[in-house]
């Protein structure tokens, strides 16, 4: 599962807890003293029970109506003492309306530093720009993949749809360069941009690949002719959810199984068989291992890619690995862990 270090949104709803706990002891202190006050006027002067609210009511609210019988002293003490209580419940409503906007502010502070905190704490992360359907099912498989990632979007509503769902988030524009780099686009590892706008799609991918050369670039192109656009910007891989919908619904047609397969191996879902890709770094103890030994341990080596689009498939056991090849492997999504670790 993806780092969990992120705010919880839950803690975010605590002062709103706390300033409802205040209303509710509001209401029950006025309610109280209106009844003990209107009891006082029966028990103490006599008067019936509709004098005696009215005159409750008008004493605590200050509004200086005249009284609606003659008072004694005993009254006029009570009175006061009515008056007084009316005049401490209008300051502790003042008193309960600043503190909602105090601790909603403060909270809202909080919340923003300890984002901020988080996002400056990632290294090696991806950015997914776009909160979207897409950028949404992205951001999931990514965190089932447990890989750590930062939301960018500029809508209000989506970012607090992800913050719900546990994800860290960064608001503002992402064609701009101060908020991808607020996202920490000098240290991360790849970009997902998922815009439902062609031309924004462009914009993010050109100004992420000139501030960090070494990004891997995911793009989403939403018409035809914008793949071509996406390449130039220098986007590494293309997707268009048209064109791959209409590829996986023909899969399901002629090969259901197959294609049913594919989609739960590779949907991290409860499937214990997977499929990954390991990259041989030198050094490694995958440098200069066999295929065969790999089999051994559990993992079947589907093909080896030594260079864009030159793949070696079903390679022969006593086929040696060597450094910067990357490996299409099959297994067990425990053995594959232990490979991607």
């Amino acid at each position: 599962m993806a780092d969990r270090s992120f705010p919880n949104p839950r803690a975010i709803a605590v002062p709103d807890v706390v300033i409802g706990r205040h209303v509710r002891a509001w209401v029950l202190i006025v309610v109280t003293t209106v009844a003990v006050g209107t009891a006082g006027y029966m028990a103490l002067l006599g008067w019936p029970f509709d004098d005696a609210i009215y005159m409750t009511v008008i004493s605590l609210t200050t509004v200086g109506f005249h009284e609606v019988r003659e008072l004694d002293d005993v009254g006029r003490v009570w009175t006061m003492l009515v008056s007084i209580s009316g005049v401490a419940i209008i300051f502790g409503s003042v008193g309960i309306v600043a503190e909602a906007f105090v601790a909603e502010a403060a909270s809202g502070r909080r919340e923003a530093k300890r984002m901020r905190e988080a996002v400056d704490g990632l290294r090696d992360h991806h950015i997914v720009c776009g909160y979207g359907r897409v950028g949404s099912t992205v951001a999931r498989e990514l965190a089932h993949s447990g890989q750590r990632f930062v939301v960018i979007d500029i809508n209000p509503a989506s970012l607090d749809t992800a913050r719900t769902d546990g994800f860290l988030v960064v608001e503002g524009d992402a064609t701009r360069d101060a908020t991808l780099r607020a996202a920490g686009i000098d240290r991360a590892r790849g970009l997902i941009t998922t815009i439902d706008s062609d031309a924004n799609n462009v914009y993010v991918t050109l100004s992420a690949r000139a501030i960090n050369p070494r990004l891997f670039i995911v793009a989403r192109a939403n018409s035809d002719g914008a793949d071509a656009k996406l390449a130039q910007a220098g986007a590494d891989r293309i997707v268009s959810p048209y064109t791959r919908a209409g590829r996986q619904i023909a899969e399901l047609a002629i090969r259901p199984r197959v294609a049913d397969f594919l989609d739960a191996a590779l949907s991290h879902g409860h499937l214990a068989f997977s499929m990954e890709e390991v990259e041989v770094a030198a050094g490694s103890p995958l440098d200069g291992e066999t295929v065969e030994g790999l089999q051994d341990r559990g993992a079947h080596v589907l093909a080896i890619v030594r260079g864009e689009g030159d793949y070696e498939a079903n390679p022969p056991g006593d086929r040696r690995l060597g450094p910067g090849e990357v490996l299409i492997l099959s297994g067990s999504a425990e053995v594959l862990g232990t490979f991607r670790a």
